[in-house]
């Protein structure tokens, strides 16, 4: 365990509680722009299509999901679904994004003691910065967290959306560094997720912690893994170092 230079973050239930995701709800929201519901589609309709493609795509099962390690840009999965349900949308796909994002889990709150977390960071000259497994925009990603974690100090804030592989893949990690211009051995990356973020970031040299705070599904802890299960007592691993 070295001291890092570095630390990278997950996005959802690491840094945001996002609280529960409701695809009709999203799917309502943009439904509200449609200057054109050939079928007369319902959300519910709309969102049962896209239940399907998801499952053709095997993004279904969440247990399951760390076996897609190509990112599919939602630009791209709701142009096909509208039009493919006879619906016109006067959005940009960016725009498409956001409204859906926004109606279907907005983002509870910041988890708790992340800001004081990142000023800590910040006071001991350690960088930050974000990769996260997501199908919305970058812009999107970026434009939440400014708002939920002002001054958050990110350098860089990555979503798979935009660079077309996703964690666990060893690639996006590795495309962390280069921006980063740092190696494997001087950063750490702290996720909710097992598959994704702990054995992802072990895979492509970086050391993982394991984050519980916002935890949403069961989980066995693994020997051998930094496992925390608030802020402070990552800060208090850091200050031991």
């Amino acid at each position: 365990m070295n001291r890092p230079k570095m630390i990278l973050f997950d996005y959802g239930q690491t840094l945001i509680d996002q609280g529960r995701f409701d695809g009709v709800k999203g799917t309502a929201a943009v439904l509200e722009y449609a200057v054109r519901n050939k079928y007369h589609r319902t959300a519910e309709e709309v969102q049962a299509a896209a239940d399907e493609i998801n499952e053709f795509l095997g993004r279904k099962k969440r247990e399951k999901r760390h076996l897609i390690q190509v990112e599919v840009p939602n630009r791209m999965f709701t142009s096909y679904l509208y039009e493919s349900q006879g619906i016109d949308l006067p959005l940009s796909p960016e725009e498409v994004d956001r409204v859906f994002w926004d109606g279907a889990t907005p983002g509870r709150s910041a988890t708790k003691g992340i800001g004081d977390f990142l000023d800590f960071l910040r006071e001991q000259g350690i960088r930050t910065g974000v990769v996260s497994n997501l199908a919305f925009c970058g812009k999107a990603l970026k434009d939440r967290i400014d708002d939920m974690i002002p001054g958050h100090g990110f350098e860089f804030i990555l979503a798979t959306s935009e660079y077309l592989f996703r964690k666990p893949n060893r690639r996006i990690f590795d495309l962390a560094l280069e921006r980063a211009g740092l190696t494997a051995k001087d950063v750490w990356y702290v996720g909710d997720d097992y598959a994704c973020d702990v054995l992802g970031a072990q895979n492509a040299g970086i050391y993982p912690v394991w984050y519980l705070g916002a935890i949403d599904v069961p989980y066995t802890r693994q020997e051998g893994v930094l496992t925390v299960e608030n802020w402070a007592e990552l800060k208090a691993v850091l200050q031991a170092l």
